[in-house]
């Protein structure tokens, strides 16, 4: 039975006072998934699904404002999701199209596209680079909008680039074998600079990863909520923000308060000292493909 309208609201307002803002995460990584099913619930077309699914995004980035997050990952199209028929795949891809260029529009957000755009149509691949260079001189949360991305194609795309960087320098392939680490390979990540998201959130039911920054989320805590995206609600967020505050966040060493700024694991993309965002002037946003 649904909570009355007024009792929910008073319910989200205590639960929103309860959270520790020292156990915060500074990046949190989302799947949002259910677009499809949402719609199917509603006897719609998939479109109708992607299309409430990218109206939920700014709002999700304000809540994550006014939560204090730093970092968001979105999860908007895997590279598995290409293989979709064409009719459903040109119009989420319009509809990805819109909505990245609505959230460069607001002015708000740092964007960072994260993936495989040589797989997109150049148009498409186009409209998304000039969408991320629009926010280039914001200052405000930092958001990364994974299309056409997959963890193993990035962790393939980060080998590849250090090689060929180590190549350019004049090491042979037998110095690079000997020499080469899990930093190293961290560092050509696509979200390298950033720090690793710390909490993970899918929406849907489902109960895995895909793939999802499969290298970056080695030590992240992972939140599965049974609500569909178009559907995830503010205090869904905060009973996620709940549930890692509550878990130990040991780390391989014994466990540290939230406030203590643990150190970075090994291959982490994480730096040591915690992390701020450096100017829009010198930060360097780079894209695949």
């Amino acid at each position: 039975m649904r909570m009355p309208h007024l009792l929910y609201g008073l319910y989200e307002k205590r639960l929103a006072a309860s959270l520790d803002t020292r156990a915060t995460p500074r990046h949190v990584g989302v799947i949002l998934d259910g677009n499809r099913r949402w719609a199917k619930s509603f006897g719609e077309p998939a479109a109708t699904g992607h299309r409430r699914g990218a109206d939920k995004i700014q709002e999700f980035l304000g809540w994550s404002e006014e939560l204090g997050v730093e970092v968001v990952t979105l999860w908007m199209l895997s590279t598995d999701n290409l293989s979709r028929s064409a009719d459903e795949l040109g119009a989420l891809l319009d509809i990805i199209k819109d909505a990245v260029c609505e959230l460069a529009s607001a002015g708000r957000w740092r964007l960072r596209v994260v993936g495989r755009l040589d797989l997109l149509p150049d148009e498409v691949a186009q409209t998304l680079r000039s969408a991320q260079s629009r926010t280039d001189a914001v200052d405000g949360l930092h958001v990364n909008v994974a299309i056409g991305y997959g963890g193993r194609h990035e962790i393939a795309d980060a080998v590849r680039s250090l090689l060929k960087e180590r190549a350019a320098q004049g090491e042979s392939l037998e110095e690079i074998a000997a020499s080469i680490d899990v930093e190293h390979i961290a560092e050509h990540l696509y979200t390298r600079g950033q720090p690793d998201p710390e909490l993970m959130i899918r929406t849907s039911g489902e109960q895995r990863l895909s793939g999802f920054l499969l290298w970056q989320s080695a030590q992240a805590e992972f939140y599965f909520c049974e609500a569909y995206w178009p559907d995830f609600r503010r205090v869904d967020y905060l009973r996620a923000l709940r549930a890692y505050a509550t878990r130990e966040r040991r780390l391989g060493r014994c466990g540290f308060p939230w406030g203590g700024g643990a150190p970075a694991a090994q291959g982490s993309t994480t730096v040591s000292r915690p992390w701020a965002p450096r100017s829009a002037s010198t930060i360097e946003w780079e894209t695949k493909g």
